[in-house]
């Protein structure tokens, strides 16, 4: 027999329970309000103590009230915040499988997509789907299960608060970790956030990708192209994460493609910018935007980070020479249409100048004598110095320094094969090779 007391408790329990099956909208949320207030932070043995062991059976009724009012909206924010006290409490784990029977996950997935809610609910639903996938591996496999990956991605580039941005990061970098069964499928979803038109979800798609790589440890292919578009942005903390990105990505399998796809945003292709011309004529209004367009912001970050990747390993700067680089980096510099191209490209070739003799050489032959001066003494101001032949004479420049370390390449093996590794022969290979290929031009 149940004592006393025991029963007080229950017909507490009883009434209460009935208080909020027959109550309004205002009195429901008046029941929310204290709710929150009084269980905030409570382990799951307090809230059965508070419900006289029948907790759950508040819990249904507010995963009923949420899958039945969700589109209305009805309470949403306190309903939300009331199921996090459940199943972020101490011990929760039967609470938490209790709300997954019934599809709260399905639901909090589907409050994402709705754009009548309001988005401190979505916050609040995302807040939720933190507290499942931190819970273990099982559920953050359900969450993906239910296209959790897209709809979270996809909120995320639609949404116009960075505090609820930055939570959906929190969700998304615990869903790449401890979830190998899906972590590709999260690594592709922050690849295909990249080309999306809000700046701080691409900032925050490039940090977790940078987490998500090292996790992975391969790459997958559509992640060069991405990420060089990306570099065409004019928010500069999203050109920096992009840049941080890069440079883990060169000690990937897409090192060679990546290289070679950063040389390339060096020289606009000519029906790009020929389009531009034509613009430029109908219209001189569009002079104004020429300092904004992708592809001459992508140059000058293309530059800057070729700078960077270069100046990090040695090793990448002797492949980019091998690419062309310098013929690139020079033609960058008499871009008239864009300062900040011919800035960046300036400091970088000044890098290759310094650090290879080859490259002081032939830059310098380039350049010739006068010009080549004015870059010695400030890389960084010769785009204000220079004339317009000076810029024509960098545009239409034909250094090719990647023939010269092919000659020298060979011709040092060859020494070294018939004389050692230390022979006089070979310490000349170079200035000879030099000359063979001087005399070939």
């Amino acid at each position: 027999m149940t004592s006393i007391k025991e029963q007080a408790a229950i017909s507490r329990l009883l009434s209460f329970l009935q208080e909020w099956d027959n109550a309004g909208q205002g009195a429901r949320n008046h029941i929310l309000d204290c709710f929150i207030k009084n269980n905030q932070g409570k382990t799951a043995p307090e809230l059965e103590q508070e419900f006289s062991q029948g907790a759950s059976l508040f819990l249904v009724r507010l995963t009923t009230s949420l899958r039945i009012n969700y589109m209305a909206g009805l309470c949403l924010d306190k309903v939300l915040r009331s199921l996090g006290i459940f199943l972020s409490a101490v011990s929760s784990n039967r609470y938490l499988v209790e709300f997954l029977e019934v599809g709260g996950v399905l639901t909090l997935l589907e409050i994402l997509g709705q754009e009548k809610i309001k988005e401190k609910d979505k916050k609040e639903s995302i807040k939720l789907l933190q507290i499942i996938a931190n819970t273990g591996r099982k559920y953050k496999e359900l969450i993906c299960e239910s296209y959790g990956v897209r709809s979270i991605a996809e909120f995320l580039a639609k949404s116009k608060s960075e505090d609820t941005q930055e939570e959906v990061q929190v969700l998304l970098d615990s869903l790449v970790h401890g979830n190998p069964k899906y972590q590709n499928q999260v690594y592709k979803g922050l690849i295909a956030l990249l080309p999306c038109a809000s700046p701080k979800a691409q900032q925050l798609a490039l940090q977790t990708l940078k987490t998500a790589q090292s996790i992975i440890g391969t790459t997958h292919p559509s992640i060069v192209d991405c990420v060089l578009k990306v570099l065409g942005t004019m928010h500069l903390e999203v050109q920096y994460e992009a840049i941080q990105l890069i440079k883990d990505l060169v000690n990937y399998e897409v090192r060679l493609a990546l290289l070679k796809g950063l040389v390339a945003l060096l020289m606009p292709s000519l029906k790009e910018t020929s389009k531009l011309q034509s613009k430029i004529l109908r219209d001189s209004s569009v002079l104004q935007l020429t300092a904004h367009l992708p592809m001459f912001l992508q140059q000058a970050a293309a530059a800057k980070t070729i700078g960077v990747l270069a100046r990090r390993d040695f090793s990448v700067a002797e492949e980019l020479l091998n690419l062309r680089v310098v013929h690139s980096l020079m033609v960058a510099m008499g871009n008239t249409d864009h300062s900040n191209s011919q800035r960046l490209a300036s400091l970088t070739l000044e890098y290759f100048v310094q650090m290879f003799p080859v490259v002081e050489e032939h830059v310098h032959k380039s350049m010739g004598e006068e010009l080549y001066q004015l870059f010695l003494s400030n890389p960084e101001d010769l785009y204000m110095k220079m004339d317009s032949i000076q810029a024509d004479i960098l545009a239409d420049n034909k250094v090719n320094i990647s023939r010269t370390l092919y000659l020298h390449n060979r011709s040092c093996s060859d020494a070294s094969f018939a004389f050692g590794p230390h022979s006089a022969d070979q310490m000349t290979c170079i200035t000879q090779s030099e000359e063979d290929a001087e005399s070939k031009e």
